[in-house]
């Protein structure tokens, strides 16, 4: 059977995990450099930071959605960049540089990435994107524009691996270039309702590649009716436009990813819910729950229910 499963190398440059990290994907010409700003003298130093790519800097938004600011930039010469930008930019905790190990990335392919990225970040709706610009997207050759989607299809592998999820779009459909593997797995992804008769709430949602994602147009209930570990998020929701409360029910106006299903459920609800019995599977009707421990009591897996003290033969 054949696999398209990738192989990242990261490498803990200090030896620590909150230190300098790089990456890297066998057959892959880039490469990823990311440390905390505490460490950006040692940053500037390697070698990677002068060479030519583009770089994200990264800090806490706890008024956004998604938590968390991004800046997306390029240059010849990064750490040229990176220097101006720590005295001038104070909202940044984090810096991630993506550059080739061939040295083949031209000026003319690092403003193609730069404005490819802060395209996918739109997208990806999972940040609050500092840019005050948005560079148009340069012409290039064609086989040029080939192997840069090519770079950057990888380059959406690897940044989640170093816990860089501002590109991460969930939703993706067959041939898009930037992932055609998650579109095979979107396209096979379990589907979830959640219904609430008494207000009227129907929502959906799925799980692709790990995430929970409540679909655009489902339902939630217009007004908070309960405090709630969520009251803050939906908030935020309604306070970026994602909830539409001008209808009753609200509406979700796009899609959107959630860290649990009982954050979600506690969104559309409007109270404190729990997501694992509120989102049935729509395929087998079991909760979100049971279709996650489906096929455990199978021996094949070895998950068999233990036997009682009584049971237990000598």
């Amino acid at each position: 059977m054949v696999t398209s499963g990738k192989s990242v190398r990261l490498f803990l440059v200090d030896g620590t995990p909150g230190g300098l990290v790089t990456a890297e994907i066998m057959n892959w010409t880039g490469h990823l450099l990311a440390g905390p700003r505490s460490d950006l003298l040692s940053l500037l130093r390697r070698e990677e930071a002068r060479r030519t790519g583009v770089y994200l800097l990264l800090g806490d938004a706890p008024d956004s959605v998604g938590g968390i600011q991004v800046y997306v930039g390029e240059g010849d010469d990064i750490s040229v960049r990176l220097t101006s930008h720590a005295r001038e930019k104070d909202f940044w905790e984090r810096a991630v540089l993506l550059t080739s190990k061939d040295a083949n990335l031209t000026k003319a392919h690092a403003r193609y990435l730069e404005s490819r990225f802060l395209q996918i970040a739109r997208d990806a709706q999972r940040s609050e994107i500092v840019n005050g610009t948005a560079p148009p997207l340069i012409a290039l050759p064609e086989a040029d524009v080939s192997d840069m989607e090519y770079f950057i299809a990888q380059a959406l592998i690897a940044l989640p691996v170093l816990g860089v999820n501002v590109l991460r779009v969930t939703t993706v459909t067959a041939g898009d270039p930037v992932s055609a593997g998650q579109a095979r797995v979107a396209e096979s992804a379990p589907q979830f309702t959640m219904e609430q008769p008494r207000e009227g709430l129907t929502a959906h949602a799925t799980e692709v590649d790990g995430e929970f994602t409540v679909l655009s147009g489902s339902h939630a209930r217009r007004k908070q009716v309960g405090g709630g570990s969520y009251k803050g998020l939906r908030e935020r929701l309604e306070k970026d436009g994602t909830i539409d409360t001008t209808t009753d029910p609200a509406i979700f106006t796009k899609n959107q990813v959630f860290a649990s299903p009982s954050a979600a459920a506690a969104v559309v609800a409007g109270r404190s819910a729990n997501g694992r019995t509120s989102w049935v599977e729509n395929d087998t009707g079991l909760t979100y729950g049971a279709w996650q421990n489906r096929g455990l009591d199978d021996p094949a897996v070895g998950a068999q229910t233990p036997k009682t003290a009584s049971e237990t033969k000598y």
